[in-house]
């Protein structure tokens, strides 16, 4: 994305991902903070427009999108998604939706390549 464009997915998909490219700045040292606002600004822009977040209730969204935040800031993200993804199989009290949000975890890993 270049510096020009601006991130297409709205507040409550963009501000965590922004936060935690901030976080993952200021814990190491080897992440610039701004190429991590860009790429997570990217990566929040390409699940908005892909519609992977729609089929999820408001809240549990708003669970997926903060965990998903914090998967992809992280040193191996691809393996990080997956395994929030394998721990939904036997469920997950704090979702109502835990299969759809298994399902939503799927499908970002295929829209961002990971």
């Amino acid at each position: 994305m270049s510096s020009a464009s601006s991130p297409s997915a709205p507040a409550d998909v963009l501000d965590p991902f922004l936060a935690a490219a901030e976080a993952a700045a200021r814990a190491r040292p080897d992440v610039e903070v701004d190429l991590a606002r860009e790429v997570m600004a990217e990566a929040a822009s390409m699940l908005h427009d892909s519609l992977a977040l729609d089929d999820l209730d408001p809240r549990d969204r708003d669970v997926v999108v903060h965990a998903l935040a914090e998967d992809l800031a992280s040193e191996d993200p691809g393996a990080a998604v997956r395994a929030r993804e394998t721990a939904l199989a036997g469920g997950d009290p704090t979702l109502h939706d835990p299969e759809r949000a298994r399902g939503t975890y799927l499908v970002v890993l295929s829209v961002l390549q990971l």
